[in-house]
């Protein structure tokens, strides 16, 4: 469950107003939605959903293989010389071992022929099957961390561009604070009640602030864009990010295994199916053959002139025994044995780095996550010297030094809390992905 990071109160008076400015300009959209919008028109996410579609579609053709094939075969030869056969005379009461050239057959010859195949036996085809299989549910799980790293590339652009309008929002308050400052020295300066230098350090520091201003808010725009390209909307679009920053509350996580562990089982799955298929290729395969067509001889010239088909059919089984490829396969399976190690060791080393960086994700969260009150309390206290110290430098009790020291401390105080910011969201990024729960 989202709550707010403070429960009394985030921003003061200016920040408030500046977020209603955004807002009655352009809509606030919240990070689920942005999510959610990149989800379905991102590109590279539709890339990988095209992927999985085509392993899909290899599955099925795998599975194909399976039914009869079904050939038709036609042939249609004319001899401008017939062939010669050797005849033993022998066979008509001559000599042994004598032979004579003889030529049959006539000029023309045509066939016609259907026939078909299907396999009844094939362990190879069984285990291309299973490969298939598991090459799309691998696809699926690529589908899932395009998914995953298109949520964190866009919770990232997210958080940055809240960081920079809050960064934005404390710069204005800022300078309101800078200009009332400025006034003051200017009157005092008029009544000869200041030095002309206490007046130009003032207005030094408004100047910056206004240049300050101008940078925050150009990178602010950068980071929007970059997160409509990501998003897959139009450069175009009208959006704002919310300047009210959530965050999660600590539990106890359920571990599970992250998309990068699931996808180095399935490549291992994948590696021993391919490994049991190159075993299998050393098996006989038996397949169902069958055939029906049609001879037709024909011959033109004296005495006569014909063109007689005759019918010609069979069915039956065929057997493939492979016997030897030159030890070809034995290399293939000790190359493949190889690299199932290595896949072996490399689930290994993605559950020790997944284990690793959770532990440190969860520990920079809860730091981070205990600074955040500190860090708010810190701009309250800075905040207040300010005014006490505006309102005694009004009263002649203190100089400029000290209202501009104060003015520093209460800047500094306001980078400290977005960079503890940034720390908390990144480390709640990480544990969630390193937990395996980021998309769920």
């Amino acid at each position: 469950m989202l709550v707010n990071i403070h429960k009394h109160h985030f921003f003061w008076l200016p920040f408030l107003l500046f977020s209603i400015q955004v807002q009655a300009q352009v809509p606030v959209w919240s990070l689920e939605t942005c999510i959610d919008t990149a989800l379905v028109h991102n590109k590279t996410i539709r890339i990988a959903q095209n992927q999985g579609e085509i392993a899909r579609l290899k599955n099925r053709e795998a599975k194909a293989q399976l039914l009869p094939k079904l050939f038709f075969q036609g042939d249609y030869r004319y001899f401008t010389e017939l062939p010669y056969q050797l005849m033993p005379q022998s066979a008509f009461g001559g000599p042994d071992g004598v032979f004579r050239e003889v030529q049959f057959g006539v000029p023309h010859n045509i066939s016609a022929n259907l026939s078909v195949k299907m396999p009844l036996y094939d362990p190879q085809l069984m285990g291309s099957i299973q490969a298939s299989q598991t090459y799309q549910e691998l696809s699926l799980l690529q589908e899932a961390k395009t998914n995953e790293q298109v949520y964190l590339e866009v919770a990232n652009l997210y958080y940055n561009a809240q960081i920079l309008g809050n960064q934005l929002a404390f710069i204005r308050e800022n300078l309101s604070n800078g200009q009332k400052l400025e006034k003051t020295t200017r009157l005092l300066y008029e009544q000869t009640l200041a030095q002309r230098t206490d007046w130009d350090k003032v207005l030094l520091k408004t100047q910056q602030l206004e240049s300050t201003a101008k940078q925050v808010e150009s990178q602010y725009k950068t980071v929007l864009n970059a997160l409509k390209y990501v998003m897959g909307l139009p450069l175009h679009t009208d959006l704002a990010v919310s300047l009210q920053i959530n965050r999660t509350q600590q539990r106890g996580e359920s571990m599970r295994n992250t998309l990068d562990e699931r996808v180095q089982e399935k490549k291992q799955q994948l590696a021993l199916q391919e490994l049991s298929t190159l075993r299998h290729s050393k098996i006989p395969s038996l397949s169902l053959i069958g055939n029906y067509g049609r001879t037709g001889f024909g011959y033109t010239g004296n005495p006569e002139s014909f063109l007689k088909f005759y019918p010609v059919s069979f069915v039956g089984v065929q057997l493939n025994v492979p016997l030897f490829n030159g030890t070809v396969t034995t290399r293939k399976i000790h190359q493949k044995k190889i690299e199932l190690q290595n896949s072996k060791l490399q689930q290994e080393l993605i559950a020790e780095q997944a284990g690793m960086a959770y532990q440190n994700a969860l520990l920079q969260s809860q730091v981070a996550e205990n600074l955040l009150q500190t860090s708010q309390q810190q701009i309250d206290l800075a905040a207040s010297v300010y005014q006490k110290t505006l309102l005694q430098q009004q009263e002649g009790l203190a100089g400029l030094t000290e209202v501009l020291l104060a003015d520093n401390a209460l800047r500094d105080a306001q980078q400290h809390h977005l960079n503890v910011l940034v720390d908390y969201l990144k480390a709640t990024l990480e544990r969630k992905k390193t937990s395996g729960n980021l998309l769920n």
